[in-house]
């Protein structure tokens, strides 16, 4: 690896995201370890002297999954797609709060135009977490890394890690290895000092199948893959993945910081905490499918899009997924409009078994511009169902 070429590549990750938005909202939960991921039955009560009552985790029911936990929860083993039944018998008396998407996208705006106003060269990665290219930035790499830093705390409120080197590979790794509230940069020698001790698995982009079966061949860090034979790799892995995994261990990632891309698709979905019959349960089932078609008409209004296409994903309690959908003749980004065409994709479904898991999608997406404006304000028949 070239650790002396130019760029500079920075992966910002906010510690704890979620978790860390909801105590500056109940800061009287700091150092308690807490989940994220309850349903509207974990919503916290004001007591007659103004005090909070707060929701265990060891009172939840249902199959629901952990968002996210602070690290006084991951301390007891609690981590973000964990079952939540598994989580209450880790932790029962970790405090539990419902997710509220709303308020992590307002502090999500918030931090990324923090960083914007210093270094606009961003790739935006989700929620909590970017890429900046400060290679063409004139200031020393320490100091405007703490300056991010500190506008992004000035902003928010809340804490990030950084991580910098000359790719997003590495950076990436980097942003996690201070965390909470860290500053890595990996220059010459890091990547054997910092980079190779550490578990394959730490690799964006080795999952378990792959981590399991490099464990097969003895190979459980970083410094292993790098000093493997390439063509044992290439006879378990085939020659593209071992030519990528030879890269990655040596710390080589050419791929650029990509400012504008456009999504294949965004989508709304929720499990139900009880498998829900479509006529019992027809009332419920009706609103949720209207909040989802909502807040995914929010998500396409706030990052610029309309689409054509609309589907639905469902899943009943056999774990069959059932997927549907429609092209429409012009984009839309409208909730009614949404809501019109993923009902008419529904009826298109035998509905024979209880249902677990309901979704809403937006693909064949475009930049909003004013000649499909229009098509957000046309007036459009609500479907029921």
């Amino acid at each position: 690896m070239d650790i002396d070429q130019p760029r500079r590549i920075a992966h910002l990750d906010m510690d704890a995201f979620y978790a860390s938005v909801e105590l500056l909202r109940y800061p009287e939960l700091r150092g308690l370890p807490l989940v994220i991921g309850g349903g509207r039955a974990s919503q916290p009560r004001t007591l007659p002297d103004g005090s909070r009552e707060f929701a265990r985790l060891e009172s939840y029911a249902g199959r629901g999954v952990v968002t996210t936990s602070t690290y006084e929860a991951r301390a007891l083993g609690v981590f973000s797609a964990m079952g939540m039944m598994k989580a209450a018998q880790l932790a029962p008396e970790a405090v539990l709060l419902p997710v509220d998407f709303t308020a992590y996208r307002h502090y999500s705006r918030l931090f990324k135009s923090a960083v914007a106003d210093i270094a606009g060269h961003i790739e935006n990665r989700g929620i909590d977490e970017i890429y900046i290219d400060l290679s063409q930035h004139p200031e020393e790499t320490l100091a405007l890394a703490q300056r991010i830093k500190h506008a992004v705390k000035s902003a928010t409120g809340l804490s990030c890690s950084i991580g910098i080197s000359p790719n997003k590979l590495l950076s990436k790794i980097a942003s996690d290895l201070d965390k909470p509230d860290g500053l890595t940069i990996i220059g010459p020698g890091d990547l054997e000092k910092r980079i190779w001790p550490l578990p394959v698995g730490k690799v964006n982009g080795i999952g378990p199948k792959a981590n399991a079966r490099l464990a097969m061949l003895g190979i459980t860090t970083i410094h292993d893959l790098a000093h493997a034979p390439p063509d044992l790799l290439q006879q378990h892995f085939g020659l593209s993945y071992a030519r990528w995994l030879v890269d990655v261990s040596h710390g080589v990632d050419h791929r650029p910081v990509v400012t504008h891309s456009t999504p294949k698709s965004i989508s709304r979905e929720t499990t139900f905490e009880r498998d829900l019959h479509v006529k019992r349960d027809r009332e419920q089932l009706s609103r949720i499918f209207l909040e989802l078609c909502e807040e995914l008409a929010g998500d396409l209004l706030a990052k610029g899009y309309v689409g054509r296409t609309i589907g639905i994903k469902l899943r009943f309690d056999d774990f069959r997924t059932v997927t549907r959908d429609t092209t429409l003749t012009a984009p839309t980004g409208d909730a009614k409009a949404i809501h019109r065409a993923a009902g008419l994709c529904l009826k298109r479904v035998r509905f024979e078994h209880r249902l677990r898991l309901l979704g809403v999608r937006v693909s064949g997406l475009s930049s909003m511009t004013d000649d499909n404006e229009a098509a957000l304000r046309a007036p459009v028949q609500l479907s029921l169902y």
